[in-house]
């Protein structure tokens, strides 16, 4: 029997940024277009038990929340009294908001990349941007968002509405800016698409590592964005950070278990998405000063291109990393800087380099710092003090796949030390 609400949910996931888009163009509104999506939502609930599930769910939900939007604005209009007011409101909901400049010279007609440069605004800040984007294009939820913000459900949810209420009352058109203001927001719109992938590539909660309609939606973007201004750079290295990650996706689950990229088997890895994503580094690179994108792409890229995890050139990625952490002196990027030197032959200094990051207190509520350390004591034969660290780290992760990989790891380390 199928599961009406897991059926629903699913479609949820994959369409919603693509229906909200197009919703919120219709409408001007970001509260309105909600609004509708969600009573369509409630309305397939109702309706799919007794009709069945549509051959195009997609399209039903789509099609239901046009007509609840645009039921909604004739009931607001009845409350109106200036004609005034009921002309806008009627030219609201049937003619699209027309751009500053013809955006089809560059061939450009998407509503979700409207909608993202319109999150990415320069009159709103990062943190907003990347909320409101993960909210209305990547499906997230207000709780998903929060803990992957580290911040609580309320503060992130006041944060949403203060964004849409600023976009509103800014009158921030939803548009594709003009050629000659776009860089000043690309850096914006590339983080946001990599941050979307990130919460396809591992999931931030829930029973699932890969959120794949995430990752392709991410990996749609990038291509976008790489046909909008491929004289950018970082634009063809984001994208081939993307797909050389992605390439790996068939081989990181097995069995509902995490399987680490030593244990992956390689041959499930896609080797037309590798081929492409080298291709696309190789180019980047060629352009010029590498940037952060370019330069974790020739990192993937060393990954994808080792035929076995023991001919990985770690020595050339700790290399990249130190480039990297040069241009972005993050201690996340610090971290993977210590697993690539440890990885290269030199285990006590990169977890020398790891402890000194937990002890500065910088990255102690980062499961992963905890997961890294974990595996480099496994590896040394510190057994005891592995098993703690895993504890330390399943204790702070949220994903049910990772959480299992870790209770599976300590087990091994506590029956090693033999605790």
């Amino acid at each position: 029997m199928v599961d009406i609400g897991a059926a629903a949910e699913s479609v949820f996931r994959k369409e919603s940024g693509r229906i909200l888009a197009s919703l919120i163009r219709m409408s001007g509104s970001f509260d309105r277009a909600e609004e509708a999506l969600q009573e369509s939502f409630t309305s397939a609930l109702a309706a799919w038990p007794v009709r069945g599930i549509p051959e195009n769910p997609g399209a039903w939900i789509m099609t239901t929340a046009h007509r609840k939007l645009i039921d909604a604005l004739r009931k607001e209009r009845l409350r109106r009294d200036k004609q005034d007011s009921l002309k806008h409101e009627t030219e609201t909901v049937t003619v699209p908001v027309e751009p500053e400049f013809d955006v089809s010279t560059l061939d450009i007609s998407d509503d979700r990349l409207r909608l993202i440069f319109t999150c990415c605004h320069p009159a709103i800040n990062t943190e907003a941007q990347v909320a409101l984007t993960l909210h209305a294009l990547g499906g997230l939820s207000t709780a998903e968002i929060a803990k992957a913000f580290l911040l609580s459900e309320a503060t992130l949810a006041q944060r949403l509405v203060r964004t849409k209420r600023k976009i509103q009352e800014a009158r921030i058109p939803y548009e594709v800016p003009s050629p000659d203001r776009l860089p000043e927001r690309l850096a914006a719109v590339q983080a946001v698409v990599y941050l979307i992938f990130n919460e396809g590539y591992t999931a931030t909660s829930g029973t699932e590592l890969v959120r794949g309609n995430l990752c392709s939606e991410a990996i749609r973007l990038g291509r976008v964005l790489g046909e909008l201004l491929p004289q950018e750079a970082e634009n063809l290295g984001l994208l081939a950070l993307m797909l050389l990650q992605d390439s790996r996706r068939e081989a990181r689950v097995r069995g509902g278990e995490l399987v680490t990229l030593e244990d992956q088997d390689r041959s499930l890895w896609d080797r037309r998405a590798i081929s492409e994503g080298v291709m696309l580094v190789e180019k980047a690179l060629r352009m010029g000063p590498a940037g952060p994108y370019q330069l974790q792409a020739a990192i993937a890229a060393l990954h994808a291109e080792a035929p076995t995890s023991a001919d990985t050139d770690w020595p050339q990625i700790a290399k990249l990393y130190e480039r990297l952490w040069m241009l972005n002196p993050s201690p996340v990027i610090a971290l993977n800087l210590g697993v690539a030197v440890a990885m290269s032959g030199k285990l006590e200094e990169g977890l020398k380099r790891i402890d000194g990051l937990g002890r500065s207190g910088e990255l102690g509520g980062y499961y992963l710092l905890h997961a890294a350390r974990a595996d480099l004591l496994r590896r040394l034969g510190r057994h005891a003090e592995a098993a703690a660290a895993y504890e330390n780290a399943l204790r702070l992760a949220s994903n049910r796949v990772e959480q299992h990989f870790l209770e599976r790891r300590q087990k091994e380390m506590q029956d090693q030390a033999g605790t």
